[in-house]
């Protein structure tokens, strides 16, 4: 996966956001795309690997893995760090449809726009989906790997095993570690998206708030209206 890419679109077209939109793509690329990429993948290298089960059973170990650990780590936050990140890209694309003078990027990045009609819903929409996404990963999370604290010992009984066998995975306490690190990031991604909305409801008072004809985008929370 090519992180650069993404961090060209949703960084840059963030050049004239509030600074409550510089934190969220700040806590997002920094602490949590920089931490996949440079630490996690590498705690994470050998978890199918050295996943231990103390039986010889063929495929045993394999079965257990496989129950306790349905979805990689890793590409359940790579997943979800996609999934943040797109609502701001579509509202890059709509604003970028919205101004046909748009020719590339470049544009885009020094560019600032007003919201109007359905280009604020695409705004507001924005925020409220990556709170929706943060919010159900973490719940996702949760459920899968029935909470976010690794084990030392897994005790495994499913077919083909014998009987009910200890299975160990390596490091658990540093894995333990990264998930609870990167679970506290997505919480605090998504209260940011949550304080972003403050501006938005001062709007609603408003006839018609999506026509204030003051409010600019920032294209990732970059809006005010004086």
């Amino acid at each position: 996966m090519d992180w650069g890419t993404l961090h060209t679109f949703v960084g840059g077209v963030n050049k004239h956001s509030t600074s409550i939109g510089k934190v969220w793509v700040t806590v997002l690329f920094v602490f949590r795309v920089m931490i996949l990429v440079v630490a996690a993948q590498e705690v994470w290298g050998d978890e199918q690997e050295d996943f231990v089960c103390n039986t010889l059973q063929p495929g045993c170990r394999n079965v257990c893995y496989d129950h306790f650990f349905p979805v990689s780590h890793i590409r359940l936050w790579a997943l979800q760090l996609i999934f943040v990140s797109t609502p701001a890209l579509l509202v890059a694309m709509h604003v970028a449809y919205y101004r046909h003078e748009f020719k590339d990027l470049e544009d885009i990045k020094r560019q600032k726009i007003r919201i109007e009609g359905s280009l604020w819903w695409t705004y507001t929409g924005s925020i409220f989906f990556r709170i929706v996404f943060e919010a159900a990963f973490m719940y996702v999370f949760y459920f899968l790997y029935n909470g976010y604290h690794l084990p030392w010992v897994l005790k495994c009984g499913i077919q083909p095993c014998p009987n009910l066998v200890d299975c160990f995975i390596s490091r658990p306490t540093e894995k333990t570690v990264f998930t609870i690190f990167m679970i506290s990031a997505s919480v605090i991604c998504m209260l940011l998206n949550v304080a972003s909305c403050g501006p938005l409801r001062s709007m609603v008072t408003s006839k018609h708030p999506a026509l204030c004809p003051q409010v600019v985008l920032g294209f990732m929370g970059g809006h005010r209206c004086s």
